[in-house]
This record gives structure tokens, sequence and C-alpha cells, in this order.
């Protein structure tokens, strides 16, 4: 499979660039950018479900962009995406995540207000298109193209059709389509232009059909492995989804990721521990392990096939792309993935020293924020110092402090946090 079955509206770039080694697709050339960014390699030091390194067997937002990765390659493949621009799009869908992961995006999202906010997906779109420095427009570009200014740098550039594959929530702040109170959107208002210029030929608030293969690429490696991993940490006891009391709490959880009544969470369940390959006890041997990865494998299977099936079922045969149709998830199956999220959730991320933790990591975001912001550019990187001199305004600095933050790794934002914040009393 290669990108023949995509126009040249799809493969091209927001700054035309030459190729420098001919051979290579356009959707390749996206790939290994994001593959090779240093932006994709930070997130192995960013909280997944855990804080990363404390446990033997982390699991970070890299694992978890890697594992998205595979998932939607398959899946895209088999449904006649080309492979490559459906990894780029999984493998930079999380690229913007901050320290401490949404514990850190709740924080940041407070810390600038006054500058329009904070969220993840958005500054994955700001990471691609301004932050991750890769190609720089010429100087005498037209300044309302790549507004703010000419000269400045477009990120690594992608391929309008890899930029819209990693795109969750094509909409602005306080724009979704159904939900006007929804905290979830995809772009900041200063990066508009590029959004505009990406999504030029699209039906409006709809994502594109790779984009919709990376979402649920998302939702089944995050429902699968972390279950995986809290049952192999021994969070999680398996004789208490058989209780009652317990499959009640899991179920009010179950609720954020589907619209089900208790009753059909409860099917789902069954559903899934009925199967052979559903572990009843778990001991830490060899031949325990091994049931946990085919666990996963069966779950990755079983949710993947079921797209795949019920979305030829609607469009038939043939390579399904950009906006020719949306990927279809059985109702059953994604109340499956839901509970599965909820299982993640209850027993990995709720634990009592979790919660403590995650209080932690608030104060050192909001002390971050605030003493950045006082004292800037003193304690920023040479790149955000840059675009906090450069700023306009008061809004276009403080969203040069937030940059600095959001780029962090767990470690380096408490080891920053370490030397700008005296110690409280």
């Amino acid at each position: 499979m290669n990108d023949t079955t995509y126009d040249p509206a799809a493969e091209a770039r927001w700054v035309p660039e030459p190729d420098k080694r001919p051979g290579r697709t356009a959707f390749q050339r996206d790939r290994a950018r994001v593959l090779h960014s240093a932006a994709l390699r930070r997130l192995a030091g960013t909280t997944q479900v855990v804080a990363p390194m404390r446990s033997d067997f982390p699991r970070t937002r890299l694992t978890h962009s890697l594992e998205c990765a595979q998932v939607g390659r398959e899946l895209g493949a088999a449904l006649g995406c080309d492979p490559d621009l459906v990894e780029a799009g999984c493998l930079a869908h999380d690229i913007g995540h901050p320290p401490f992961g949404h514990t850190g995006e709740e924080a940041l999202d407070q810390a600038a207000e006054s500058c329009g906010g904070f969220e993840g997906n958005a500054q994955s779109l700001r990471i691609l298109t301004r932050l991750e420095p890769k190609r720089f427009a010429p100087l005498d570009e037209e300044p309302a193209r790549l507004a703010p200014w000419p000269g400045r740098s477009v990120g690594l550039n992608l391929t309008r059709a890899a930029l819209d594959a990693a795109t969750k929530y094509p909409w602005p702040r306080g724009a979704h389509p159904t939900d006007p109170g929804s905290t979830k959107y995809g772009v900041y208002g200063d990066d508009l232009p590029v959004f505009r210029w990406l999504r030029t030929g699209a039906p409006a608030d709809r994502k594109c059909f790779e984009a919709t293969v990376m979402d649920w690429s998302d939702d089944v490696a995050y429902s699968t492995h972390d279950v995986e991993d809290g049952i192999q940490a021994g969070h999680l006891d398996l004789a208490a989804l058989r209780s009652a009391e317990e499959r009640a709490e899991l179920f009010k959880i179950a609720e954020r990721y589907a619209e089900a009544e208790p009753e059909e969470f409860g099917a789902a369940l069954d559903r899934l521990q009925a199967e052979d390959w559903w572990p009843r006890t778990y001991d830490g041997s060899a031949r325990a392990r091994a049931g946990l990865k085919d666990l996963t494998s069966k779950l990755i299977g079983r949710f993947c096939l079921a797209a795949e099936q019920a979305t030829r079922a609607r469009y038939g045969p043939g390579p399904l792309t950009r906006y020719t149709a949306e990927l279809v998830v059985p109702a059953g199956v994604r109340i499956e993935c839901a509970v599965l999220k909820a299982v993640a959730v209850r027993y990995v991320m709720q634990r009592d020293e979790q919660a403590q933790l995650r209080s932690r990591q608030r104060i050192v975001i909001a002390e971050l924020a605030d003493t950045l912001a006082r004292t800037a550019p003193y304690g920023l990187d040479p790149v955000f110092a840059a675009l906090y001199e450069e700023a306009e305004d008061d809004r276009g600095a403080l969203r040069a402090v937030i940059d600095q933050i959001a780029t962090l790794t767990d470690a380096s934002a408490l080891a920053l946090h370490g030397r700008l914040v005296p110690p409280g009393p």
C-alpha cells in the first residue's frame, strides 16, 4: 500500500519543500519525522496512568503511543488507508501531553486561563506546526498565510493529511459541534491559520477517516494494555470484577466513556469474563504472564476486527480514506472497551497513593507557572525565551511560559520546580 490513493492536496505541506531522497512516499517521510522528533522521545518521561519508573514495567505516554501506532497501522491498512499515514497520526496524537498526564493538563489549563487555556490535543497541533524545530518558512512568505510572522518555525512541516490524521477534535475551544461546554478541542486561537489550511476541503467538525482509526486505536491500546499492567502490578484482584458492589462503582466510571445503562455494562463485562482466554486468577508465574499477553492480544483482535467488519458492512470493499467514510464501531464493542477503561481508572489511577501524588503534581505545575510568569525570560529555555521576547502582548508571553512547561517531562518539571521555586515554610 502506498499513498497513490491520496490526491496532491492531501500530500501538500504548509511550506513546500523538495524530496531529499527519491523513492520515499510523502507519508513515509511524515512517519519518520514524528518518530525521530524530540517531542515524541520526551513522552518516555511523561505519565500515562502512573508516573514513569515507579514500577519495573513502566507505562508512559511513549509506550502508549507506540502501542496505539501498531494497532492503528494494521487496522488502517486493512481498511485501505496508507499505513504510514495512520501510524504517523497515531504516533503524534499524544505528542502535546504535558508532564503528569491529565493531572498536568488540568493544572496548565487553569494557569493558562488568561491566554486561552490549555488542551493536550491543541498542544499537539502546536508542537507539530510550530514548536518542534524542523523547517522554517521563507522570510518572503506572505504574512497572512504564515501568521504571526514570516520566517517562523513551521514545526515538522507534515503533510495536510498527516496533520488531519492526528487531529482528534477538529474545532477550537468552545466550538464543539454538539456540546459547547466541552473542554475538548484541537486548536488554540493563534494557531488557526495552519488549522484552516490543514482542514481545507474538510466537512465542518468531521474527523477524517484516518483520524477515526487513530481515535479507536487510542481507545483500544489504553483499555487493553493498561488493564494488563494493572493486573501484572497487583493493583487489580480479578475476583473484584465479580463483586456486585465493585461492579456498581465500576459502571459509574464507565459512563464517562459510553452512553449505556448499568445492565449493558454488566452484560459487556460478563461477555468478556465468559471467554476462555479471560484470566480467572493471576499469580505472577511465567504461565500467568503469558496468559495476560494472550488476553491483550485477544482483546485487540476482538475490538479491531469488529470495527473492520462493521465498517466494511456499511461502505463495502475498496480503499477507505480521508472523507469517504467514517469508522464504524458496534455499540456492544464500544461498551466493552468503556468497561475496561473504567477498570484501569478505578484500580490503577484512583488508588490512594495516586490521589496524593496527583495533588502534589498540581501544586508543582501551578507554582512553576506562577514563578516563570513573574520571572521570565529567566528560567525559560532559549527557544521559549525567544518566543516570550517576541510576544506582542501578555497573552502571547504567557503562552510561551505554558509552552515551556508543557514540553517538560515529569522528572524535568520536578527538577525545574526545585531550582526556581523556594521551598515552603
